[in-house]
């Protein structure tokens, strides 16, 4: 008897589920159309991502990062096997091709090397700011890429954090200012953009100095300061952080509104051209002490030219430069903003590196590569054209479970890991996550150094641009980097090792 009360209340709800589509609701023509049934059509739109990434898509074909790539992070984070059988399934002809040349010589670590006690250490090979206050040494080539606490959890956010304490890497806060979340430990690159969030006046948004001095001096793990002109996402328009992920604390941090969408402005009121720049950064270095840096998709190349004449005229200028690739992006942006403006991290960086060179000051600061560079080929590849550090953010969410559902701009982020929604973000076991990060991080450093000892070299930095080829695809050539690009990069002063692992201003866990 029970039963055929539960088909008729059933019977009875699609009876109103079609009058509803039919009589009522007037946006869908679908509904209208197919009443009930039409249901179906939105439900597999709104999982189509899923199952195309599970069951129709081959293991190379998906974007932004494949199946194969995907699965490499997530073996790498769970400590489980990632090697692979039969040989490899690329298409090394295919344009683009990351072809690494091996040493017929391998180096060879020799007995005391800080390498046979940690097969994962690598530092940076350049101290940032040397002529600062407190100049610093990134204890990791690999490091988190500004990612916010907004466009990512409070969970998400912790998990990186203390998986960087653990790993040594420095964790970038993005431009939503520093959280609890990412107080943990670790060191911090504290970073912001045109809405100075945790360090603006709250009366007109501006920036506010009293603030950053503050800031820093309340949070000694804050290394290094990042002051963002544009990212690869969406250069140009400045961060949006839409209203259904605002919580009282992130309003409360950010100094914002709740309910409302938040909209950066697409430029900054502390300067407006290059001078202004070099001078923003100078008076920010001189208050606080610590190196200071820009983040900036690259675009037209009178700025950056402009930038290194006038840093060499002065003696001035960022202490870092962190070229973020227009293929980049964890949050919301417009469609055409993130998929046609800027360039990518493999046309960007040697445009902007070559404009330094002609002047003289490509030496004379650290550079930042970000841009889908988290995986041991591409990492090569950038170390080989004069990157001296790499930061990584779609990776980095990968490794704490992203399943790359492509919806974080949406507030239902899946894993929670884009998500402010609290029962979504109660599947992210913090310290479990920690572990994975940590994991990422430092396998991807062992692989890093594991291929630089293939090529004959003992850190990353030593690569040369004729170390790496391009397949050019149809036309069976291949091309050295140097060749392609038109430049060749400048030689690290590296003395090995175990000058890094003495150095004084070694930042990270240096034990």
């Amino acid at each position: 008897m029970w039963f055929l009360w539960i088909i008729g209340i059933f019977v009875i709800f699609l009876v109103l589920v079609a009058i509803y589509d039919v009589f009522i609701q007037k946006t869908h023509t679908i509904l209208h159309n197919f009443p009930v049934v039409g249901h179906l059509r939105y439900f597999i739109e709104s999982v189509g991502p899923e199952f195309r990434q599970y069951i129709v898509a081959n293991n190379r074909e998906e974007l932004p990062f494949n199946r194969s790539q995907r699965t490499w992070i997530y073996a790498s984070a769970k400590k489980q096997n990632n090697y692979q059988g039969f040989g490899s399934d690329q298409d090394h002809g295919s344009p683009n091709y990351i072809l690494i040349k091996p040493s017929m010589f391998p180096f060879a670590l020799e007995e005391g090397h800080p390498n046979g006690k940690d097969k994962s250490f690598l530092p940076c090979a350049k101290v940032i700011g040397p002529g600062r206050k407190r100049p610093y040494r990134p204890y990791s080539v690999i490091n988190v890429s500004a990612m916010s606490y907004g466009s990512l959890s409070r969970a998400a956010i912790e998990a990186l954090n203390k998986g960087s304490l653990k790993a040594g890497n420095f964790h970038n806060t993005g431009e939503g200012g520093l959280s609890p979340y990412h107080s943990n430990g670790a060191d911090v690159c504290f970073h912001f953009g045109t809405g100075y969030f945790g360090v603006r006046n709250k009366e007109d948004g501006t920036f506010s100095m009293e603030k950053m001095i503050e800031l820093v001096e309340k949070n000694p793990f804050v290394k290094c300061i990042e002051v963002k002109l544009s990212q690869g996402a969406k250069p140009g328009k400045g961060g949006v952080l839409p209203a259904k992920k605002i919580t009282k604390e992130i309003s409360e941090i950010r100094g914002v509104e709740m309910g409302k969408d938040v909209l950066s402005p697409s430029s900054h009121s502390a300067f407006k051209d290059i001078d202004g720049l070099i001078d923003f950064c100078e008076s920010i270095a001189e208050a606080t002490g610590l190196p200071v840096g820009i983040k900036s998709a690259v675009g037209k190349m009178s700025y950056w030219h402009e930038l290194a004449e006038k840093m060499k005229a002065s003696g001035k200028g960022p202490d870092f430069i962190t070229i973020d690739g227009g293929e980049g992006g964890t949050g919301a942006a417009p469609p055409a903003f993130a998929d046609h403006v800027s360039l990518p991290f493999i046309y960007a960086f040697p445009k902007v590196y070559k404009a330094f060179e002609k002047h003289g000051m490509h030496e004379k600061v650290v550079w930042i590569g970000a841009g889908k560079l988290g995986l041991p080929d591409r990492g090569i590849m950038a170390f080989a054209m004069g990157v001296d550090v790499i930061n990584v953010a779609r990776e980095a969410m990968l490794s704490i479970g992203c399943i790359q559902a492509q919806i974080c701009q949406t507030n239902h982020c899946p894993t929670g890991v884009a998500s402010q929604r609290k029962w979504l973000q109660r599947g992210i076991h913090v310290p479990d996550k920690a572990d994975r990060f940590y994991n990422y991080v430092k396998t991807f450093r062992k692989e890093l150094l594991e291929i630089t000892h293939a090529c004959g070299y003992e850190h990353p930095c030593q690569l040369k641009m004729s170390d790496v080829e391009l397949a050019m695809g149809d036309n069976n050539k291949t091309v050295t980097l140097e060749d392609s690009y038109e430049y060749s990069k400048a030689e690290v002063n590296f003395k090995g090792m175990t000058d890094l692992y003495n150095c004084p201003h070694l930042g990270g866990k240096t034990n």
